[in-house]
């Protein structure tokens, strides 16, 4: 089915990156299996096309005006879901090197359909716990940036996205209005994991009115890493969690 992307089209000109026709094809059949397996197994539970297009296509989009042209760089998306906000940033940016974690098997599934049917290149799916995946040499401080979509709190993001953060990597997380509110409640395991600088950039473009008519803003926490995270954390799997330093 063909869908009409005349709001993802607008919203992505409206952020500054245009998309080509290759990329609205790869968005159209994104939708498609996204709504296809949705039906199966729980993805989202955005089912609107066009809610889709705002909600998940638009607001991984954002992520861009922070990151800039990610190009020959290497990303990690924690716990990718249904593929957000790295696929569409993967579309947008053809040449970035892009790793999907997930720890459920039946997404991570859904992810690597989606890569085959968009003949998306340089995409690693990891089945795996970020917990696990922070103590891995193969993947500890080796991204430029960590990204992560409603995974967690951020103390307890910050230490699934850092140890993943090479020095002078960046860690992005998407929040909603509370994201000053835990910015202050993490700032101590951000400067034990080696985070730096931080940033709150509120994206009005991917605004929506809550159930009281008052205008909620997808919220960008951007933190520099500079310097090297303890060799012991992230700690094992369920105490991040349980236990926020």
């Amino acid at each position: 089915m063909v869908w009409d992307l005349t709001t993802l089209k607008k919203g992505a000109i409206e952020l500054g990156f245009p998309l080509t026709q290759i990329q609205l094809t790869q968005f159209d059949q994104y939708l498609s299996l996204l709504l296809e397996w949705n039906q199966h197994i729980n993805l989202t539970a955005i089912t609107d096309p066009g809610a889709i297009q705002t909600r998940l296509f638009l607001d991984s989009l954002s992520c861009a005006v922070v990151t800039g042209d990610l190009s020959n760089q290497r990303i990690v998306d924690v716990g990718s879901g249904a593929g957000f906000p790295g696929l569409p940033l993967k579309i947008l940016f053809p040449r970035v090197q892009m790793t999907l974690l997930e720890s459920v098997a039946k997404k991570a599934r859904f992810l690597e359909e989606v890569c085959r049917v968009l003949t998306l290149r340089d995409v690693g799916i990891v089945v795996e716990r970020a917990e696990r995946i922070g103590q891995n040499a193969d993947y500890r401080e080796s991204y430029d940036w960590a990204v992560a979509r409603a995974v967690a709190p951020l103390n307890i993001l910050v230490e699934y996205l850092l140890p993943l953060c090479k020095v002078n990597g960046q860690m992005l997380a998407q929040k909603g209005p509370n994201a000053r509110a835990e910015v202050e409640t993490a700032i101590s395991a951000i400067n034990l994991l080696g985070g730096g600088p931080i940033k709150i950039m509120i994206d009005k473009s991917s605004g929506e009115k809550n159930d009281d008519d008052v205008q909620v803003n997808n919220v960008l926490v951007v933190i520099k890493k500079i310097k090297q995270t303890p060799d012991n954390y992230p700690r094992r799997i369920g105490v991040p969690a349980k236990h926020p330093l």
